[in-house]
């Protein structure tokens, strides 16, 4: 049996019912064949890849909270400190529902290989809790992030783990973790991203997941001879990062005639209308059938349906395996020549492979989607250095960075016979920073 397999093996019998972590790993291992067969000997007397696959150490806690009638709640918080060989942990914490270990360590495997694609010098963590923020009032968010930070404070800091935002950790949950970490740390550093712009937050912050997504995509575009000038584009999701794709896609020409929410979706024949989506979303947080109720050329369908709509370019920007292989079948059959993930994982695997063997340019989340990321690196920058730069200087470095990535990706495919095969090639570039730094620190 071959090393990959081995330790492929290995994850699914050592971390049972942890189904997204099992198909992370598969991914990047799958992927990474090549060039763990080209060293296989020493990285197997090393153990490489056994400790790439395991957190260097994980949290589990519970939360107690008491909601505006009384009643006392207990959720469960997690932080999974996953490998610091580049640099302090950094990652997301995510409050939803479906947040368990196993989809914690999946999106801090990812965030491994997503971080060393951005160039800055930063690890891979994710965190969060099974927590819903929907619905709850401003007070019991608060009761909830005062007690999650109560407990998560003793693990982290500026240059050890630095959590951002994520699905449901918005400025506000931000803003009430920060205040409660400095009133017990007594610090007031950067220990936290995504922060406001009146306590040390960034500009572009907001916007960077969106615009790098774009940014990146525009640039493989441009590199295989297409371009998003005029281009009909799909996307799914209707938070964060879907508002701030679809502004910059129709920033650079293209229509963007879809979004959805956890009910249901639209189709706008006319093009999204962004600033009544912000306004739906961020200011009334609503569904979108208030969008539906205010836009005449927008249809309004229950349940999943984004990817029946003919586009050119597709941008899943929802959650992990909204994209399934029928779905791709039905985006290949209606002409879309391109997907780039604008969410963790996004795509199945049985998905992503049918689209790359149909010829359709797929750019993976671990680097479409690094540009939140990467902004909050720099935002760690303006911490540091006490500093606050203009939007145009950090938008600047943020598309410079998508694109390097796009190239570091684009290069590494070529280089061990894969070319077109971002998947490969994203994570053969973000493997190899990381298992240069690991190697040169020891066996750690």
């Amino acid at each position: 049996m071959s090393y990959v397999d081995q330790v492929i093996e290995e994850v699914i019998a050592k971390n049972p019912a942890e189904p997204e972590f099992h198909q992370a790993v598969r991914e990047v291992l799958e992927s990474l064949r090549v060039v763990v067969e080209a060293n296989e000997e020493q990285y197997k007397k090393d153990a490489l890849l056994e400790r790439l696959v395991n957190p260097e150490r994980q949290f589990k806690f519970r939360v107690p909270w008491v909601d505006d009638n009384g009643q006392v709640h207990v959720n469960t918080g997690y932080r999974v400190q996953f490998n610091s060989a580049i640099g302090p942990y950094k990652g997301g914490l995510r409050l939803h529902p479906s947040v368990n270990l196993g989809i914690i360590k999946f999106l801090g495997f990812e965030q491994i290989f997503k971080n060393s694609l951005t160039g800055l010098p930063i690890g891979g963590g994710k965190g969060g809790s099974d927590f819903d923020p929907k619905g709850k009032s401003d007070r019991e968010i608060m009761a909830f992030c005062q007690s999650f930070m109560t407990e998560l404070c003793k693990y982290i800091g500026a240059d050890t783990d630095v959590p951002a935002g994520d699905i449901g950790t918005g400025a506000r949950e931000i803003g009430y973790m920060f205040g409660q970490y400095k009133r017990i740390r007594g610090l007031y550093e950067g220990v936290l991203t995504g922060k406001g712009l009146s306590y040390g937050g960034s500009l572009v912050r907001t916007e960077a997941t969106g615009y790098g997504l774009l940014y990146l995509t525009d640039e493989m575009l441009k590199c295989n001879g297409k371009s998003l000038e005029g281009a009909t584009v799909a996307v799914s999701g209707a938070g964060n990062v879907a508002i701030y794709a679809t502004e910059k896609a129709q920033q650079l020409g293209a229509k963007v005639v879809t979004c959805s929410d956890s009910t249901g979706w639209i189709y706008d024949k006319d093009g999204i209308d962004v600033a009544l989506l912000k306004e739906v979303k961020e200011v009334k947080r609503a569904r979108l059938t208030e969008y539906a109720a205010a836009r005449p050329s927008a249809e309004y369908h229950e349940g999943k349906g984004v990817w029946t709509i003919p586009c050119d370019v597709a941008l899943p920007c929802a959650t992990q395996n909204e994209l399934d292989l029928e779905d791709a079948k039905t985006l290949v059959a209606n002409g879309c020549f391109a997907v780039a993930e604008g969410a963790n994982m996004p795509t199945t695997m049985e998905a992503t492979e049918y689209l790359q063997e149909n010829g359709i340019l797929f750019a993976p989340g671990k680097a479409a989607n690094a540009g939140g990321v990467a902004t909050s690196a720099l935002e760690m920058s303006q911490n540091s250095e006490r500093l606050s730069w203009s939007f145009e200087e950090v938008d600047s470095k943020l598309k410079n960075i998508m694109v390097n990535i796009f190239h570091n990706l684009d290069d590494a495919a070529k280089r061990y016979g894969m070319e077109g095969n971002y998947v490969a090639g994203a994570n053969i570039a973000g493997f190899e920073k990381v298992v240069d730094a690991m190697n040169a620190q020891g066996i750690v």
